[in-house]
């Protein structure tokens, strides 16, 4: 705490932004086994420093792009809960109109473009997005959001050489929550040293610690103001970890428990939350006012959710294309 450039109601939000994350996710946990929503489902439980700290540094108009661990990200850039828990629920009123589900929440007005089923498949479309911007002289940062998994791609090298050469106005936030899927950082690369590496390409990137909002929001603002200023693409390696498994199929067999406990003791929430009350600037019955705000809001947003209705069946083939002889799209589509 001490020596923060952030504002008293700056670490305030980043509390409450993950106090909402948490509850959201550990009330997913309830509704997939109630059978209440269905397929995969990735908890992003630990990791919510990172979406609190990034996402609240960076203005409205920046862009978001996302991974299949994308919930906290989605609620700290502003999609309500409503409209996520419907997507999860598969209703028309959803994000994504119910077409994508937990993987691939999108919302183009909040310029959140979407969480990706596919390791690394963000990270093209992001130098897209800040070459766009670039070309056009606009002053907008586009963050790019993924795991250490993704660093064993080949678009991760392609996609930092790229914005290193041509300067482009994008921050790769890289979770390393320390295993991709069930293989630990160490078992799937030579040098686990990611900001040393992604430093390669001749861009600014250094390590952070993202179990501490704090650290995390700093380190962001500092990074987006190098880029809005000019200064090309950042990296930063945000050290992490989820405390549950990789998604609610995973039994989880492949972490020592021992290794999960030392990690929970860091616990962002605990942990910023025992900052604020040691300097006056929370009461230690303020989480708890914080825990039952959230839930209010996801009771409202999960009746909302379950009373809205499902697309109908006539517009299931609206986003569909195929060939189809003699008939222009327009006519099969109007």
């Amino acid at each position: 705490m001490t020596g923060s450039t952030l504002d008293k109601d700056q670490r305030i939000e980043l509390l409450r932004q993950m106090v909402r994350i948490r509850r959201f996710e550990e009330r997913c946990v309830q509704l997939y086994s109630a059978g209440s929503i269905r397929g995969f489902l990735h908890l992003y439980i630990g990791e919510e420093a990172v979406a609190a700290g990034v996402l609240g540094s960076i203005g409205p108009d920046d862009a978001v792009v996302s991974t299949y661990r994308e919930h906290g990200h989605a609620l700290a850039r502003g999609l309500s809960m409503e409209s996520l828990l419907a997507e999860m629920y598969g209703r028309a009123t959803g994000c994504s109109h119910g077409h994508g589900g937990s993987m691939h929440l999108f919302d183009a007005g909040r310029h959140f473009y979407g969480g990706n089923a596919i390791v690394g498949g963000g990270l093209p479309i992001a130098v897209g997005l800040a070459l766009a911007d670039a070309l056009r002289e606009r002053p907008m940062v586009t963050v790019c959001l993924f795991g250490d998994g993704a660093v064993a791609e080949g678009e991760f090298h392609e996609c930092l050489n790229l914005a290193a050469l041509w300067r482009l106005p994008v921050l790769f936030a890289c979770e390393n929550n320390q295993y991709a899927m069930g293989t630990s950082l160490a078992r799937e690369h030579a040098a686990t040293d990611l900001a040393l590496r992604a430093s390669s390409y001749g861009m600014p990137a250094w390590p952070v610690d993202g179990m501490d909002a704090l650290a995390v929001a700093e380190a962001t603002q500092r990074a987006v103001e190098s880029i809005r200023g000019g200064g090309g693409p950042c990296f930063l390696e945000l050290r992490t970890y989820r405390f549950r498994a990789h998604s609610l199929y995973d039994a989880d067999r492949y972490r020592d428990k021992a290794e999960i406990g030392q990690w929970v003791e860091l616990d962002p929430i605990p942990r910023l939350c025992a900052d604020l009350v040691a300097t006056g600037e929370l009461r230690e019955d303020d989480l708890g006012t914080m825990q039952t705000e959230a839930d209010g809001e996801l009771d409202a947003a999960i009746a909302a959710a379950e009373a809205a209705p499902f697309e109908p069946v006539g517009d299931l083939t609206r986003y569909v294309y195929t060939e189809q002889s003699g008939t222009e799209p327009s006519e099969a589509h109007a």
